[in-house]
C-alpha cells in the first residue's frame, strides 16, 4: 500500500452530491477572486507538447513524461508536467503588456508520483503567469504577490462558508515568510518535509522561499528545475491542514529566470545541453518578457476547504487496491 494517513474518527462533512456542488463553487469563486486580484485573463492551454519543443517542465528532474508518437506529424508528443515555459511564450505571442497576465486550467499525468493523501498521478491546477519589470525582480514583490494569492484563497473560503456553513476549515490570511536556509538553520536535524510540518504547526499560513539551490548542508530543500524559477526568488505556499495535522502545499511559484539566472542555474544543475532548445535560446537572448508565475492546486484547495482526508475525495484518479480498501473501511469515499 502507498502511504496513507487515516484520521481518527473521520467522517466527510458533505454528502456525495453536495461535495460535487462545493467543488464547482470553490473553483468558480476562486477563479473570480484570483484573476481580479492579479489582473489575469483566462486562456486555453495544451494538454501535450512535442518532445523537441523543450516546453515541457522537468520538475525535479527524475519524473518521466507520458509520451506517445503522433504518426500524422511524424513526431513524439509528451503530456505536460506543467506549463511554466509554455505560459511565458504565450504571453509574448498574445502581446500581453507589463502588469497583465494569464491563467489556465492545467491537467497533467505524473506517472512517477508517490501516492498518499495529497498526491495523485492526476494533477489539476491553475497555471498562471504575469509580466513584470526588471525592478520587480525582488523578494518584496514576490511577497506582495503571495499575499494577494493568500487573500484570494481566504476570501473564497469565507464565501464558501456562507454557502455551506457546516464546513469549518479555518484559513489564516497572515503569511509567515521564511527562506529554506533559515528553515534548515531552525531545524537542522529534521528532513525538509519535517521542517515544513514543524514550522506550519506554529504558523498556519507560510511561504518558504529560495528553493532549488544547495543549502549549507549540501542538499537543496527540494528539487526545482533550473529553467523556470529563479532559485533566489521563488517559493512554495503552505496552509496547515487540521484534518491531516500536517503542512499542505497549495502553490509552487516564483519570479522566473532571466538570461543571467538561467545561465547560472543551467550550469549548476548540469543541464547545459538545454541551451540549444528553442525556448532556452530565446530566453538567453532576452527575447521573452520578464515574468512571475506558478501553479495552484485545484484538488488540494478543495480538500483543504472541505476538510477532506484524501485528495481522492475531490478528484477521480486511480489508487492501489490496498489504499482503496483501507479508505473504504475508514469511511473515506474515493471518487
Amino acid at each position: 500500500m502507498n502511504r496513507l494517513t487515516i484520521p481518527k474518527s473521520y467522517k466527510p462533512i458533505l454528502d456525495a452530491y453536495d461535495t460535487q456542488r462545493a467543488i464547482a463553487y470553490i473553483k468558480a469563486t476562486f477563479q473570480e477572486e484570483f484573476s481580479a486580484a492579479l489582473n489575469l485573463k483566462r486562456v486555453s492551454a495544451p494538454l501535450f507538447v512535442t518532445e523537441s519543443s523543450g516546453l515541457n517542465d522537468n520538475l525535479n528532474g527524475y519524473e518521466r513524461p507520458v509520451s506517445f508518437d503522433v504518426p500524422a506529424i511524424g513526431a513524439d508528443a509528451q503530456v505536460v508536467h506543467s506549463l511554466a515555459k509554455w505560459k511565458r511564450l504565450a504571453l509574448k505571442r498574445y502581446n500581453f503588456g507589463v502588469g497583465g497576465g494569464l491563467y489556465t486550467d492545467m491537467n497533467a499525468i505524473r506517472r512517477d508520483e508517490e501516492l498518499d493523501n495529497t498526491h495523485s498521478i492526476y494533477v489539476d491546477q491553475w497555471d498562471w503567469e504575469k509580466i513584470i519589470t526588471a525592478e520587480n525582480r525582488n523578494l518584496d514583490f514576490l511577497k506582495l504577490i503571495v499575499r494577494a494569492i493568500v487573500k484570494a484563497i481566504c476570501n473564497t473560503n469565507d464565501r464558501l462558508h456562507v454557502r455551506y456553513p457546516q464546513l469549518r476549515a479555518e484559513l489564516s490570511p497572515d503569511v509567515s515568510f521564511i527562506t529554506s536556509q533559515e528553515l534548515e538553520d531552525m531545524y537542522p536535524e529534521l528532513t525538509p518535509k519535517q521542517r515544513e510540518n514543524e514550522y506550519l504547526r506554529h504558523h498556519r499560513t507560510a511561504c518558504i522561499m529560495q528553493i532549488g539551490g544547495k543549502l549549507r548542508s549540501g542538499k537543496p530543500h527540494d528539487g526545482r528545475a533550473p529553467d523556470y524559477d529563479d532559485w533566489d526568488l521563488n517559493c512554495d505556499i503552505f496552509f496547515w491542514n487540521d484534518v491531516l495535522e500536517s503542512a499542505l502545499e497549495i502553490s509552487s511559484m516564483g519570479i522566473r529566470v532571466d538570461a543571467e539566472s538561467l545561465d547560472r542555474q543551467l550550469t549548476a544543475a548540469g543541464c547545459d545541453d538545454r541551451r540549444k532548445l528553442p525556448f532556452h535560446r530565446m530566453l538567453l537572448a532576452g527575447e521573452l518578457p520578464l515574468t512571475i508565475g506558478g501553479g495552484i492546486g485545484q484538488s488540494r484547495l478543495c480538500m483543504l476547504m472541505m476538510s477532506c482526508a484524501h485528495i481522492g475525495e475531490v478528484q477521480s484518479s486511480i489508487w492501489d487496491n490496498a489504499t482503496s480498501s483501507a479508505c473504504e473501511a475508514a469511511g473515506i469515499p474515493l471518487l
